[in-house]
């Protein structure tokens, strides 16, 4: 009888404990820096898998105040696990990424979607809604999501990693910095802020390091916030398992960081804290392409989505031009992000009308698989776009009827012990 080979277990190369603070576990950090040393070496086409904290580093609680949200560190984020060297990577070369599976850890399944403050991180909606802390617990079985916080709704997610890249260049690490400063002297006290300089307060590199680099690397180190060249802060749902990801090498070893695994999440991710925020676990496989920067003229990641996606084809959409309609009634030109507002916000005001708060609403659209597409971006002075509501995942008729649409009363999602909202 023939016997079969015993499986060998792919390695985990950063293991951490989602409910302990980042800052005391190895292997993560939260800034973006040549610098910083590889954790972990891996082989083109070794399988391996990475732990990951949720992006707060368990800032975020599961219960039912916003007390969190509103107090949260933002100089904290976003905790990153890694770096991983691949061996033979050099710059100018093209790191290939085979996302092979994407999971919540089993003894925490569940996430959170959050509206944060004016203040202190903001949104899309931010300055409109004087935005105050919020949030949503969400319950994972299986695929699917359902919150008690916002009745009504259960859906697949497509769990992918919402930050991942590569580590820049000293040169690139600059370039960054003083283009992003220069955007933040153009209103040093914008509400919320232009940007983020690098900031000493709150970085986190989980080695041991010599304490001159280790400030070097504090007081230089590139926020993590905003995707940049190298990939970062993209919140690309569609990188899902299946999904293979072209990366640009700017140092040796590319040092491949990833973290924000969400659990699902809308196009756009509109309230800061938008997608179905969780800790996990994912799994990679890597190869590289030598002169691939050249080759395909990468000046940023390309990838290929992931062929699993929920098959939810009826949807309601909704239509929004460069005309702020929802505020002043001010003409835009060509503005696809105002554009992106008002067909939101027309969602927004539809889903109030059948029984859920303006922050059940908000967070619904930040973390289901809402889709978002540009309908048109020619026809002065208005670009269109629109905004797909899924059907299917609601558990009651949403449709426009002629006697005009049922209310019902879904309560409230979980908002600041002082009741403000």
């Amino acid at each position: 009888m023939a016997t079969q080979a015993n499986s060998v277990p792919h390695p985990t190369l950063v293991e951490v404990d989602p409910f302990i603070p980042a800052d005391q576990q190895k292997g993560l950090h939260n800034r973006w820096h040549p610098d910083i040393p590889a954790y972990a070496t891996v082989k083109p086409g070794q399988v391996f898998k990475i732990q990951c904290v949720d992006w707060t580093g368990a800032q975020i609680g599961n219960n039912d105040y916003s007390d969190d949200i509103r107090s949260i560190d933002l100089t904290k984020i976003h905790n990153l696990s890694g770096p991983i060297a691949i061996e033979g990577a050099e710059p100018g070369d093209c790191l290939v990424v085979d996302i092979l599976d994407v999971t919540p850890f089993e003894k925490m399944p569940w996430g959170y979607t959050g509206i944060f403050e004016l203040e202190n991180g903001g949104g899309l909606f931010a300055k409109e809604f004087n935005s105050k802390a919020a949030k949503a617990i969400w319950d994972f079985k299986g695929i699917y999501a359902t919150s008690r916080h916002i009745p009504g709704v259960r859906f697949a997610g497509v769990s992918h990693p919402g930050l991942i890249g590569t580590a820049p260049s000293a040169e690139l690490l600059a370039t960054w910095n003083e283009r992003e400063r220069g955007l933040i002297a153009q209103d040093p006290h914008a509400v919320p802020a232009l940007a983020f300089a690098p900031e000493f307060k709150g970085a986190y590199i989980g080695q041991d390091l010599d304490p001159e680099l280790l400030e070097k690397i504090k007081t230089e180190g590139a926020r993590t916030i905003p995707g940049r060249e190298h990939g970062g802060n993209c919140d690309i749902k569609n990188l899902s398992r299946g999904s293979r990801c072209y990366f640009p090498v700017f140092i040796p070893g590319a040092n491949l960081s990833v973290g924000d695994l969400h659990f699902s999440q809308g196009d756009g991710e509109i309230s800061f804290c938008g997608a179905i925020e969780m800790a996990g676990i994912i799994t990679f496989s890597t190869s590289i392409i030598k002169g691939g920067v050249e080759k395909f003229a990468l000046k940023q990641p390309i990838f290929l989505p992931s062929p699993v996606d929920p098959m939810y084809s009826a949807k309601l959409i909704f239509e929004g031009i460069s005309v702020d309609y929802h505020g002043d009634g001010k003409q835009y030109n060509m503005d696809a992000t105002v554009a992106y507002k008002q067909a939101a916000l027309n969602a927004i005001a539809y889903l109030m009308k059948i029984g859920y708060t303006r922050e059940q609403a908000y967070l619904l659209l930040s973390a289901a698989p809402v889709e978002s597409h540009v309908g048109a971006i020619v026809d002065s002075p208005n670009a269109c776009v629109t905004l797909a509501l899924p059907l299917g995942i609601f558990e009651h008729d949403i449709l426009p009827k002629e006697e005009g649409l049922e209310k019902i009363d879904f309560g409230q999602c979980a908002i600041r012990s002082d009741g403000v909202i």
